[in-house]
């Protein structure tokens, strides 16, 4: 689904004093199944001339590369290209959620934001993203300069070369903000959403308290619930 470039106001200037590069945006999220930790949401600009260099690098979904070789990978994404990544704490999310009750709508937010912070670095036509409930969420979270661009939604959009090195710079940071929870409250925090989230989880009550969840967890996952029914 896309949306055609306007031709009024200042739009139409910007695009003629600065013209679009030649190359695309892509973003992607991780955290979103983890029931500890951030939801991040990344912004990866890929000019066409350097599709080859990128894949050289190795780039591909997130899901097929191991966690160490995400980081590697990031950090050259992070050195020489042009990125963005936005960041949901918990604290922030468990806020969003209690007012927006609807992941999707957040989500939508998060990938308007980083395709809103690419476009004010490089003029660029068009934006891919996975598609994720009703494709007007995203179109509705954009802003003026966003709704100038052509945006395309669609499924295992990883396949697209700047949505993977989007999800490896999303995942990335995960990582790293789930580390570094994990040193704040005292213990390790693991990914994902089995039976050692749920083990953690009730260690972490036990020993800081049910308020300690507002801080490192989402705390809308079945989770919570059935960790506060062992407690």
């Amino acid at each position: 689904m896309g949306m055609k470039p306007s031709s009024e106001g200042n739009s139409m200037q910007q695009s003629e004093l600065f013209p679009a590069v030649a190359g695309h945006i892509g973003t992607d999220e991780s955290g979103k199944g983890d029931y500890f930790g951030p939801l991040v949401v990344a912004g990866f600009f890929l000019e066409d001339r350097q599709k080859g260099v990128v894949k050289e690098l190795g780039v591909k979904d997130s899901k097929t590369l191991s966690d160490n070789r995400c980081r590697e990978i990031a950090d050259i994404l992070k050195r020489g290209y042009v990125h963005t990544l936005v960041v949901i704490g918990p604290e922030k999310y468990n806020g969003l959620y209690d007012k927006m009750r609807n992941l999707n709508r957040m989500l939508a937010w998060g990938h308007a934001r980083a395709i809103e912070n690419i476009l004010a670095e490089v003029p660029c036509s068009m934006a891919v993203t996975d598609q994720f409930g009703d494709e007007k969420f995203v179109l509705n979270a954009l802003m003026k300069q966003g709704k100038t661009i052509e945006l395309v939604q669609r499924t295992k959009a990883e396949a697209d070369l700047a949505v993977a090195a989007a999800s490896i710079l999303a995942r990335a940071e995960f990582l790293k903000r789930l580390y570094f929870l994990g040193k704040e409250c005292g213990q390790d925090l693991p990914k994902g959403a089995g039976p050692q989230v749920e083990q953690a989880a009730v260690a972490l009550i036990r020993k800081n308290g049910i308020e300690a969840l507002d801080k490192v967890a989402k705390r809308h996952f079945k989770i919570t619930e059935r960790v506060l029914k062992v407690i």
